[in-house]
């Protein structure tokens, strides 16, 4: 397959597919319930995908987060998701959904004609898609690129009095090993795709010491510091080891008051 990630947007292309991740339709209700009043932008994702789409993708593959709450479900998203999908189908020959830790009881919401994939993941042609939260299948893990979201990969930027900047990113890159201890063949490449919900804001993945979620990018499979972040405008940012920042320090007076405390 030909992977290009879409020039603006958090969606790549792979031939006739547009494949994107981390929906997580009801992410306002969550955030209501904090004491933030903010209206759905379900509809503006539906556009999005379609302008991801550009006439030409035929098929549509969400690597999983369709719903945000977990455990449970919360009104917006019984109203919301159904409907979505059915647009979807309008627009689409067909909908995969490879199932993402959010995604529990996601079959009383979607639509009959949507393929629900397992969360060990699904293999087409030579590509093989992921949510990323646990172990692919065997199967998926034999192809040549391995294709996960979940971890919402952002670049943290910060500036000389501190202030700091998240911005959405592409991660690409190659596995160490071409095998494993628990995969007798390991995929060539791999590419972690960024939120396509703008609202999860990212997370950071330079951030020195903190390790990506998921067994395959969190364990020790991947050569990250070798890999190539792009922004979503398709700037090169170059090798992730020389993008690496450290943490923030905790506050003064917190440090302050844990030393009293002792």
């Amino acid at each position: 397959m030909d992977l290009q990630p879409v020039h603006g947007v958090p969606a790549l292309r792979a031939d006739e597919y547009l494949v994107i991740g981390d929906l997580h339709i009801g992410i306002e209700s969550h955030l209501r319930s904090k004491g933030f009043h903010l209206t759905s932008r379900t509809d503006d994702m539906f556009d999005s995908i379609v302008q991801a789409a550009d006439g030409s993708a035929s098929r549509l593959i969400v690597l999983g987060d369709v719903k945000d709450s977990v455990p449970g479900s919360t009104k917006q998203e019984y109203r919301e998701i159904p409907a979505f999908f059915e647009r979807l189908l309008e627009r689409f020959d067909s909908v995969d959904v490879v199932r993402g830790n959010h995604d529990t009881n996601i079959e009383e919401f979607l639509p009959g004609s949507v393929r629900i994939r397992p969360a060990s993941g699904v293999k087409i042609e030579d590509t093989g898609f992921v949510h990323g939260h646990t172990w692919p299948s065997e199967k998926v893990m034999t192809s040549d690129t391995l294709v996960m979201a979940h971890d919402h990969p952002a670049i943290m930027f910060r500036d000389g009095v501190g202030r700091q900047v998240n911005e959405p990113c592409w991660v690409r890159g190659r596995f160490k090993d071409s095998s494993s201890e628990r995969y007798g063949v390991l995929p060539k490449n791999f590419i972690i795709v960024p939120a396509f919900n703008r609202m999860l804001g990212g997370s950071p993945v330079n951030i020195i010491g903190e390790p990506l979620l998921g067994p395959v990018m969190g364990g020790d499979l991947l050569d990250l510091e070798n890999a190539t972040v792009h922004l979503l405008d398709g700037l090169d940012l170059g090798k992730l080891s020389g993008l690496r920042i450290a943490g923030v320090e905790r506050p003064r007076w917190r440090r302050k008051a844990e030393q009293k405390s002792r």
